[in-house]
């Protein structure tokens, strides 16, 4: 069939890999003198930018406006979106290619600054993905028509599985633009009058295209716009649609962009649910089917599963037979899964959410070359990335640092500058095997939107590291709150921005010196001294920042008994938090602040022994104490029975144990370990009066349900035992089993067979393992 007489008008779907092969068989055939694209016109500079070495899509091209870098917008490309074939076949042929979509400038104002048209999408406008109530999905109305209830079942069958009929390239193109007319007809615009502006700007680039080239003009576009490129419109009539429409200054340039980023799933909608086995359709030279079931296969076996070439050849078998029982001219996505479900994965939809997640969608991540405009910031950051060996990647993966290594510290101050300006490339999450503070764990994902946080973070430097100084700074004068100013600081530490940190301790001390509330301190107290550590790992000087923490430590220890007075049950609670972060901040200190402290432990007996702190505190108070040795276990039993004796409201004795063994920090083996306080606790509990008990049964639930089940299982044991069953048990001395005042030297003998074995100690002149019984006063002669 003859080329249609005017411009040549390819309609296509956004991403469709027919089409795509439509378009390039239409294009050989055709030779036109240029190439019309839908897209923003801004691009027409990056088009060389295609033909590089360097790009490999998806890629996307994204613009954004100069003053407001987060406004942006993206106009994917993936390998087999036609409008890719076009533009790469028109570099091919050496021949112009023209974007004539609605300009960035425009698409990026609209909607801004009270301005009461429609916001835009952040990709070129594709009907079909449009909300129902807005606009009309064509694919829909023309999948209906022809009695399918799926969409994309039906474009498959007419589009995908199906070459050029009787070799003629043009008549995909005229059947789906005589479909879309007719929708047009009885649908307009499908409801969404933006569509009419952009028609009017491409009709006006294709008039300025005909004036220079004649009718030899190919335009690729999405087919529900075909029918109104074709209709006859005047210029003053486009030009009116056009006129008084916003504008903002925009910049345009080339970024990479993934597979899961066409998906729906990903939560931007580009028309297509199985990127990947669209990717797999446009590039596989024959047999799609068959080498589809391999690449499965492939994934499986490495996934561990067993999966046999037998597996592959009966799947792509029913595949087949699932085609023809449906009527369909090929095996589609469906046919394939539902094979690949019942051969290799034995009816699991668990390893078929892997395909499903590997293949269909996939994580493909494309490149853009280094010649393509970028923010300055996004060039140092490309420059770091690539000194660090640190690439980003669209699959998840995890990062281990351990920060006595150069590379490795660097690579960690990279990404927490990232995290400070709001490019959460990678996220902290907890070591595997250790605790040092040497080691750093990172969960790296690298996103397309990643782009634009770069570009919004370009207006505070032209490097990461300049950029991130001119944050801090700035963060820390708008921090709302003290314990903000102090996870800034932390933060400042962990990126190693020594510009930074004056002024934010300089915010710090300011806020603190200002701030009376003790719960603000309390909060602001931990960061601070988890950052007076990372001069250790880090090399940080940190002189300034451990005169704040003294200072703020200080103001904690004196206004922390007055603000315990009087609080209500949550107020409590708070407080006793409170109390537990500053202790294991302070813990964390070395010998160079035994002082402060030995001022924190002072404090904590005067919150022990005062009756009017909330029984929650003063519990917690004295097992802090014994935790750190500063308590003997007679006293801390003393005080244990006057906390819980007959004048003591059961209400406020509940309390206390809930601060001294509560919260799941040891306090239930403290109790297996000291039968002198289990001991106290069960009297107290079979004293309280039968009112009083079911007041008091929630709390003590809430402690006790926070303890691992053999802890539970354990302390059951010893209660139903009862005082005087526990006394008689074990060595002559009384006590627990195990937990005597004395060695019990047979049950010590018990496990030295074992110890000697470990300790290499077998087969000794003695010979006591061999015999059994040996000893344990040889074993510990043996040891040292």
């Amino acid at each position: 069939m003859a080329r249609p007489a005017g411009p040549l008008l390819l309609g296509v779907r956004h991403h469709g890999p027919g089409s795509a092969r439509a378009v390039r068989a239409a294009l050989d055939a055709a030779r036109p003198r240029t190439v019309l694209i839908e897209g923003p016109p801004e691009a027409d500079a990056l088009v060389a930018l295609a033909g590089d070495e360097g790009m490999r899509p998806p890629v996307a091209l994204l613009a954004h406006a100069v003053d407001e870098p987060g406004r942006s917008a993206f106009w994917p490309l993936a390998e087999f979106s036609p409008e890719w074939v076009a533009l790469r076949w028109a570099l091919e042929h050496r021949v112009p290619a023209r974007f004539i979509d609605l300009p960035a400038t425009h698409t990026l104002a609209w909607g801004r600054d009270g301005d009461q048209r429609p916001e835009p999408t952040a990709e070129p406008e594709d009907p079909q993905e449009a909300p129902a109530d807005v606009r009309v999905d064509p694919l829909a109305v023309l999948a209906e028509t022809a009695g399918y209830d799926d969409p994309e079942r039906w474009w498959e069958d007419v589009v995908e599985h199906r070459g050029t009929a009787g070799g003629d390239a043009f008549a995909p193109f005229l059947g789906l633009e005589e479909a879309m007319s007719a929708l047009r007809e009885v649908y307009g615009s499908g409801g969404h009058d933006r569509d009419l502006v952009r028609e009017a700007y491409m009709r006006l680039q294709m008039r300025a295209a005909q004036r220079e080239f004649g009718d030899d003009v190919a335009v690729v576009c999405g087919a529900w716009h075909v029918p109104a490129l074709r209709q006859k419109s005047t210029v003053t009539a486009d030009k009116a649609l056009l006129k008084g429409l916003p504008k903002v200054k925009a910049e345009m340039t080339w970024v990479p962009w993934t597979h899961r980023r066409l998906a729906r799933a990903s939560g931007y909608g580009a028309g297509i649910d199985s990127p990947g086995w669209y990717g797999h359709l446009f590039g596989a030279p024959d047999r799609p089917v068959e080498r589809w079931m391999t690449k499965v296969a492939g994934l499986l076996r490495d996934e561990d599963r067993i999966v046999s070439s037998a597996h592959v050849i009966e799947a792509v078998r029913l595949a087949e037979t699932l085609a023809v029982v449906r009527g369909r001219p090929l095996p589609g996505l469906s046919e394939t899964t539902d094979a690949i479900r019942a051969v290799m994965c034995e009816g699991s939809d668990v390893p078929l959410e892997l395909v499903r997640d590997r293949l269909v969608v996939g994580d493909v991540l494309g490149e853009v070359p280094e010649s393509a405009p970028a923010v300055p910031l996004q060039r140092d950051l490309d420059r770091i990335q690539r000194r660090l060996r640190l690439r980003p990647e669209a699959l998840e993966r995890e990062l281990e640092l351990d920060l006595r290594k150069e590379n490795d510290a660097e690579r960690s101050r990279l990404l927490h500058r990232l995290r400070l300006l709001g490019v959460a490339w990678g996220e902290p999450v907890a070591s595997r095997g250790s605790t040092g503070t040497f080691r750093e764990t990172w969960r790296l994902r690298w996103e397309p939107e990643l782009a634009v946080r770069v570009a919004e973070a370009g207006v505070w430097g032209t490097t990461v590291l300049m950029a991130a100084t001119a944050k801090a700074e700035a963060d820390a004068v708008a921090a709302p709150g003290l314990a903000d100013v102090t996870a800034l600081a932390e933060r400042c530490l962990l990126a190693e921005l020594p510009d930074a940190l004056p002024v934010v301790m300089g915010v710090l001390a300011d806020r603190a010196a200002l701030d009376a509330d003790v719960g603000h301190l309390a909060q602001a107290l931990p960061a601070l001294v988890r950052s007076l550590r990372y001069g250790d790992v880090r090399g940080t000087d940190t002189g300034a920042l451990a005169e704040v923490a003294a200072g703020l430590a200080e103001r904690v220890f004196v206004g922390l008994p007055p603000a315990c007075v009087g609080l209500d049950t949550d107020a409590a609670d708070e407080m006793r938090r409170h109390v537990d972060a500053v202790h294991g901040a302070l813990g964390l200190l070395g010998d160079a602040e035994t002082g402060m402290r030995r001022r924190w432990h002072k404090v904590l007996r005067v919150l022990s022994g005062r009756d009017t702190v909330p029984g929650v505190i003063r519990g917690r108070a004295v097992r802090l104490l014994l935790d750190d040795g500063e308590l003997r276990q007679e006293d801390a039993a003393r005080l244990m029975g006057l906390a819980l004796s007959p004048g003591t409201p059961p209400a406020d004795a509940a309390a206390w144990i809930e601060g001294f063994v509560g919260g799941g920090s040891g306090g239930g083996m403290l109790l297996v370990h000291d039968e002198r306080l289990l001991g106290l606790v069960d009297t107290w509990l079979t004293g309280v009066s039968a009112e009083a008990f079911t007041d008091v049964l929630p709390l003590l639930r809430r402690t006790f349900s926070a303890y691992e089940p053999g802890v539970r299982r354990t302390l059951g044991e010893l209660v139903r035992r009862g005082p005087g069953e526990r006394q008689g048990v074990g060595t002559a001395g009384g006590g627990i089993p195990g937990f005597a005042d004395e060695l019990d030297i047979e049950r010590a003998d018990a496990v030295v067979p074992v110890v000697r074995l470990l300790l290499g100690l077998d087969g000794t002149e003695d010979g006591a393992a061999g015999r059994g019984r040996p000893a344990a006063d040889d074993l510990v002669g043996a040891t040292g």
